[in-house]
């Protein structure tokens, strides 16, 4: 190859990545955003079809209708979170206030039946009824520094959160509108990278979202409203604002059982033992429901093993964050594709090997 090639070859592939870097730099206050209104979009596409479909073919009409929802989805519960804290702060203090110079009561005499952990936990148990007050009280100050602080720093994050929320909605209403262009062109370059695999790849890469949004956010909604319904009538207080954070942990892949079974050691603490024991049982089925229906709602989106799209969703989110409940499953989708496709052409090349019978030499 002639220097002048190699030359040219080498400054137009250094441009190449200068202006992908200076993209990117440009583009990243919004790239978060972007990247959720995309999931979003992909995951929600066929609701805004059907949508559509029923005003007439009206797409800036379906667009609003969406957009709103998706408003009403996001930014409604923040806002509703927000003033339930900012309106209860006071009795929330009140509540700790009293429950500092509170005597913990012993546990009950079946808890140390209860097999495996019941003997631990009634002895947990009564070494805190048996500690005064201040001893309980030390005990618990690293924890509620902690939580302050965490507190704090969510505070302080408050207003970029409601940024990038109204940023994703903009975005989302603009995907809206032009996502059979967007969608072509997704494809096109795909196509151009890989050939006909690069637009499997990019078909995949679709149904793996939407297979990750049927199947954790559905289930997620499943289950924060049947423990919103449980704490409600069980009368455990803030039961509204203890629903969000069961939303929050839902979502995050730790389930409800963090909400509802220190709700339920409230109502055993405060003697309503017949509302407690029918909310512990509730809360088991609320719990196990995960088990069988997240697995059924995720093969229905995509035709991928269950391990794989389980795995990519809490590898993703230790890895990158909420974000990365999508991004995980999508990545690891496609490089089982990838290698898939690979194993299958080494397959196709392989020699045949001889079926018939094998005949001798003639006599």
């Amino acid at each position: 190859m002639p220097i002048y090639d190699l030359t040219r070859i080498t400054l137009g592939v250094i441009t190449i990545l200068l202006l992908i870097w200076a993209s990117l730099w440009v583009l990243q206050p919004f790239l978060p955003a972007l990247v959720w209104a995309t999931m979003v979009v992909i995951a929600t596409w066929p609701m805004m079809r059907a949508v559509q479909a029923r005003l007439w073919g009206r797409r800036g009409l379906a667009v609003a209708v969406m957009t709103v929802a998706f408003m009403l989805v996001l930014v409604a519960p923040l806002w509703s979170a927000i003033t339930v804290i900012l309106d209860h702060a006071d009795d929330v203090a009140a509540i700790a206030k009293s429950y500092s110079v509170a005597k913990f009561p012993p546990p009950p005499e079946w808890l140390a039946r209860v097999p495996v952990a019941g003997p631990k936990v009634a002895a947990f148990w009564a070494e805190l009824a048996a500690s005064s007050p201040e001893q309980l009280g030390e005990k618990l100050l690293p924890y509620a520094r902690v939580a302050a602080t965490w507190a704090a720093t969510q505070a302080g994050g408050l207003g970029k959160m409601v940024l990038h929320f109204v940023l994703t909605v903009a975005i989302a209403a603009i995907l809206y509108s032009g996502g059979e262009t967007a969608a072509a062109a997704v494809l096109r370059f795909a196509r151009r990278l890989a050939g006909e695999r690069g637009e499997q790849v990019a078909t995949l890469a679709g149904q793996a979202v939407r297979a990750v949004a049927l199947g954790v956010v559905v289930t997620a909604i499943v289950q924060t409203t049947l423990a919103g319904i449980g704490l409600w009538i069980a009368g455990v207080p803030f039961a509204g604002l203890l629903t969000a954070v069961v939303f929050v942990f839902c979502i995050a892949q730790l389930g409800p059982a963090l909400v509802l079974f220190p709700a339920v050691g409230w109502l055993y603490w405060k003697g309503d033992f017949a509302w407690a024991t029918a909310l512990l049982v509730w809360s088991v089925i609320v719990g196990f429901l995960d088990n069988f229906l997240r697995p059924w709602l995720i093969k229905r989106g995509a035709d991928l093993p269950i391990l794989l799209i389980l795995v990519g969703v809490i590898g993703g989110l230790l890895a990158f964050g909420v974000i990365g409940l999508f991004v995980g499953p999508v990545v690891l989708a496609v490089t089982y594709t990838l290698l898939d496709a690979w194993m299958k052409e080494a397959d196709q090349q392989a020699p045949a090997t001889p079926s018939g019978p094998a005949t001798g030499p003639s006599s």
